[in-house]
């Protein structure tokens, strides 16, 4: 059965995953996550369930095709979802056009007693009601419940390869309206230049990003409509601030290149105890001796470094935190709690939401406790990512004032 007995209104759990890793060594890590995912369903229950991937098929989509179907068919057909009975998947398995492809994956699923769901055709400009399961892969553009985006290539030039960009759907539920955005935003490709400046120059390339998606989905083509924008953001704490709090007593030692005198490394050791390294820093390497920095306390402490979504206050708001860093966990499923010593840990993985979207939300939260922002796996190996949720209530009669506005209720 959906939501909880006590609870009235509509119950929705929205996820987001990379899941690259789980493609890229499927036999040992899909399963694990299956698992945990089924876990956090059958603890929340929902009449409505989202899960934006990213990364789907991992780094070499097409050796990845089989693990794929599998992946897919047993989302859709494992006993723990058999009370969803219509779904729409989404997938961007476009992996031969560098100028569109954006390994994005977008899964929905409707418990079979929800009564009225329609989702919204972008061509038409009209909702229809949402019967069975249908699967939509490979050329997205031309499907029209949908738009979908790659961000141009000199939004990043040095990453000539990027696979960066959104997928937007629009449904109405409880005579709600709202936009479900998958992201997937820019990456820091050098720990060393991600130091040099506060903030990065990384960040501004993700600020950029994401102000153009907020722009599109917010235009005048369409009636405006309250939206959740989850997915990858690759927001990573302030790198310069973060390093010298954490080596306050230290002292930098750079290593250059022999040929070329650029910098490759950069040393910090203890002023005294023996000079002891405390933190290594390389294009790829952020090798901090002590890693319960950031999990104590959920990493709260580093908070203050995470700064990327203070430029979007009035546009996005996201729940209070209370989990430690997403990304990057080791890929070792013994370690399911280690961090990789590649990067900085941050905050990566998100679920952000208009203002609109957040009174539909803090509407539920003040009748009583039903609002959850969360992980998945905490102890788990769930690849490099650990996703992350957003369960909350749509409270009967919310999106009533708007219906009328977004002719929700009428069947096209």
């Amino acid at each position: 059965m959906a939501g909880k007995a006590a609870s009235p209104g509509t119950a929705v759990l929205l996820v987001t995953a990379n899941v690259g890793s789980l493609f890229d060594d499927p036999e040992n890590l899909q399963k694990n996550w299956l698992r945990e995912f089924y876990q956090v369903v059958h603890a929340h229950r929902p009449h409505f369930l989202a899960l934006h991937c990213q990364e789907f098929g991992g780094k070499n989509y097409e050796a990845s095709m089989s693990h794929v179907d599998k992946f897919v068919k047993e989302l859709l057909s494992s006993d723990a979802m058999k009370e969803y009975n219509r779904a729409r998947v989404y997938l961007d398995e476009n992996y031969k056009s560098q100028e569109h492809f954006t390994a994005l994956g977008s899964f929905y699923f409707l418990h079979e007693s929800l009564k009225n769901i329609y989702q919204f055709d972008f061509k038409a400009k009209k909702y229809k009601k949402v019967t069975g399961k249908e699967i939509y892969s490979d050329t997205l553009e031309s499907t029209p419940m949908l738009e979908k985006e790659k961000f141009p290539q000199d939004y990043f030039p040095e990453c000539k390869w990027s696979r960066k960009g959104f997928l937007r759907t629009r449904w109405c539920l409880a005579d709600c309206a709202f936009d479900l955005v998958n992201i997937h935003l820019f990456h820091d490709a050098s720990n060393l230049v991600a130091w040099e400046t506060s903030p990065s120059v990384y960040s501004g390339i993700r600020h950029k990003a994401l102000g153009y998606v907020l722009d599109r989905i917010s235009d005048q083509r369409f009636q405006k409509a309250s939206y959740f924008v989850f997915g990858d953001f690759n927001f990573r704490l302030d790198s310069k601030s973060v390093v010298e709090t954490l080596c306050t007593k230290a002292t930098m030692q750079t290593v250059r290149a022999a040929d070329t005198n650029e910098v490759v490394k950069l040393i910090f050791r203890e002023s005294d105890n023996d000079r002891k390294v405390m933190l290594q820093l390389e294009k790829k390497l952020f090798d901090y001796f002590n890693q319960e920095v950031f999990r104590d306390d959920n990493g709260t402490a580093l908070l203050e470094f995470d700064k990327e979504l203070s430029v979007f206050k009035d546009r996005l708001y996201e729940l209070d935190i209370s989990f430690p860093p997403s990304y990057p966990y080791s890929e070792d499923c013994s370690q399911g709690r280690q961090y990789m010593n590649t990067r900085c840990p941050a905050w990566c993985d998100r679920v952000l939401m208009s203002p609109s979207a957040k009174e539909l939300v803090l509407r539920s939260e003040s009748e009583e406790k039903v609002v959850t922002y969360d992980h998945i796996g905490p102890s788990v190996c769930m690849g490099d990512h650990k996703p992350v949720f957003l369960a909350f209530r749509i409270a009967p009669g919310a999106g009533k004032p708007h219906a009328r506005v977004h002719k929700c209720c009428v069947v096209q």
